[in-house]
Parts: C-alpha cells; structure tokens; sequence
C-alpha cells in the first residue's frame, strides 16, 4: 500500500493504556532542531493525553542523534523511569556519515534497553531530504514522535504486567 498521503502515526485501532502510573526520559537531539522539536511536542503532548503527569516526563537535550544513546543510559543510569525516547533526525547527505550514525544510534538505543532492561524507544527520523523529515514530523505522514510516545506507554504497561 502506498504511504503517500497516509497518516502513519495512525494508532486508532490500538488501545493505549494509562500512562499516570509510569515516568518517562525524552531525549532530543539539539541538531535538525525544528525537526525534533516538533518530534518532542507529539511526544510530549500525547504522553500527557494519556495520563503522564508533567513532573513524570524528564525531558534532556543532546547535541546530536549520535549521543541520544549516552543521554538515555545517562537518565537511566541517574533516574527512575520506566521508559526513554529518544528522538533525533539524521537526514542523507552525499556521504557515508549518514549510514555509519544511523547504525550507530540504532545499535546503541537497542544495547542500552538490553543494559537497563528497560524500554528505550528509537524515535529517530533517518530520511532522504529535509521534506521527507517534515512530512514525518508533523506533515503528512503523522508525527513519529506520537508513535514514540505510544510505543513507550505501552512498552512501560508490558513491563509492568510481565512483574505481576
């Protein structure tokens, strides 16, 4: 199917459940900053909407998508949470750095998850050109960072439920 003109933050079939019970690390990269900003206000706003209190969301900044892996073992290393996004936007250019940081910051969200043994959410927009990251970001693909935010919550619940 194509993806086109489809809203791909689409979570109406899914039920998410209460987030009031659980604290969330956000970590947003400071580079694209008018593409991750807007990232972080999906995520911020629907952890909300679904019941986070504001004193449960730590929200830290890193210079960029390449040290969203140290900021999120260094929020949980240091706090108390049951989840941590991270969103960045790394966008190709005409060299090999693109590849190299995007592997190195999925690698690295996944490894630091598997450390803590908690939900480190891979919320980075790894994208052809400047469009494809708006269309993403707010545009007309949805916003990832909602989908951050909802695979946190639910992630959080999983691991809640699996501790009985």
């Amino acid at each position: 199917m194509s993806t086109q003109h489809k809203n791909l933050s689409d979570f109406s079939g899914s039920e998410i459940p209460s987030a009031l019970a659980y604290s969330f690390g956000i970590v947003v990269a400071e580079w694209n900053a008018e593409i991750t900003n807007a990232l972080y206000q999906g995520a911020y706003e629907n952890l909300i909407k679904y019941g986070a209190t504001a004193e449960n969301i730590y929200t830290y900044q890193v210079p960029g998508s390449f040290e969203l892996t140290a900021g999120a073992d260094l929020l949980l290393k240091n706090l108390k949470l049951d989840a941590v996004i991270c969103l960045g936007c790394v966008i190709q250019g005409e060299t090999r750095h693109f590849d190299f940081i995007c592997n190195a910051v999925a690698n690295g969200v996944s490894n630091v998850s598997i450390k803590y043994s908690k939900p480190v959410i891979f919320g980075v927009l790894t994208t052809d050109n400047h469009q494809q990251a708006f269309d993403r970001a707010g545009g007309k693909h949805g916003n990832k960072g909602d989908e951050a935010a909802f695979t946190a919550i639910k992630m959080a619940h999983l691991a809640e439920t699996l501790k009985g």
